[in-house]
């Protein structure tokens, strides 16, 4: 951060706190449980990225997707929260510019474009802002043309991952949060008949949308595994395609989110859940060839 006198804070680095609004130039979407998680936390280590002080700006989604519209607020003011527990947690004060800026968009009229690019503010000349929401990959098809249109020069980053490994890990994340776990598989076979597991992996949907606006030179669609197979290799092809120099990274290879312990899938429903996502196992091979289907996971 530049502080009235020019002099860099080392609290708050790579911040303008009289930045001016702006758009981002990387836009990280995917399938919940893709890693995109991985992938912010290893671009905002880039000198040449910005990242917000949050994960997921959920702009575009708020507009074309109104079933997101009753908790994005409360995703918000929880990044507000975070960071304020975060501070106290080490007996610090949130920096000025911080809490001025958590204040700015989380109070007043928020989801609107001039709102949108206030995020970035902050961002440095030099810098490249960056969004990394995987909600995005689910828009219509009217709001990817929103995005194509609002975010002419953006470059976006879409992860593939296993579909039913995908669904498997969301399955248990929101028994997690929800506190249960199945007891017989007759419940588990229940689980997954939850529509959401399959609407948040529907490759087959979502990917030509955005096929259909960009090209080569603006997605970069990549396989999940490669993450855990060659996080480095992954990251210059991400550097490449972005106009990144090459950074070294730390934790490339750690895991983000371990899985919950004590919850196992039985095999059945396993099986099920690949009945269920044949579809989108042939669309992937049809599209992308084996030899990227066999880095999914």
């Amino acid at each position: 951060m530049l502080g009235l006198g020019g002099r860099r804070a080392p609290d708050l680095p790579k911040w303008d706190a009289d930045g001016r609004s702006k758009k981002p130039a990387i836009v990280g979407i995917g399938a919940q449980k893709a890693g995109t998680t991985w992938l912010s936390q290893m671009l905002s280590q880039h000198p040449q990225v910005w990242t917000p002080p949050f994960k997921e700006a959920q702009y575009f989604n708020y507009l074309y997707c109104p079933e997101h519209r009753d908790w994005l607020p409360w995703h918000f003011r929880r990044a507000r929260q975070n960071q304020q527990k975060r501070h106290d947690a080490r007996g610090e004060t949130m920096p000025a510019p911080l809490s001025a800026y958590l204040d700015r968009i989380t109070r007043g009229e928020m989801f609107t474009n001039h709102w949108y690019k206030q995020i970035f503010a902050p961002a440095p000349e030099g810098v490249q802002p960056c969004d990394i929401t995987p909600e995005y990959s689910t828009l219509p098809d009217e709001g990817v043309e929103f995005v194509a249109k609002f975010l002419p020069k953006a470059r976006f980053i879409y992860i593939i991952r296993h579909p039913v490994d995908r669904a498997v890990s969301q399955l248990k994340m929101n028994l997690t949060r929800k506190g249960r776990k199945p007891a017989t598989l007759d419940a588990w076979m229940q689980e997954i008949e939850d529509p959401v597991l399959l609407d948040r992996g529907d490759y087959a949907a979502y990917v030509p949308r955005w096929r259909a606006h960009f090209g080569e030179d603006r997605l970069l669609i990549v396989p999940f595994g490669q993450i855990a197979r060659d996080p480095v290799g992954l990251l210059r092809r991400i550097e490449a395609f972005t106009g990144l120099p090459a950074h070294d990274y730390r934790n490339a290879d750690a895991k983000v989110f371990a899985a919950p312990s004590g919850l196992s899938v039985p095999p059945e429903a396993r099986a099920a859940l690949r009945a269920k996502l044949a579809g989108q196992f042939d669309f992937l091979e049809a599209q992308f060839g084996c030899e990227f289907t066999d880095q999914i996971r």
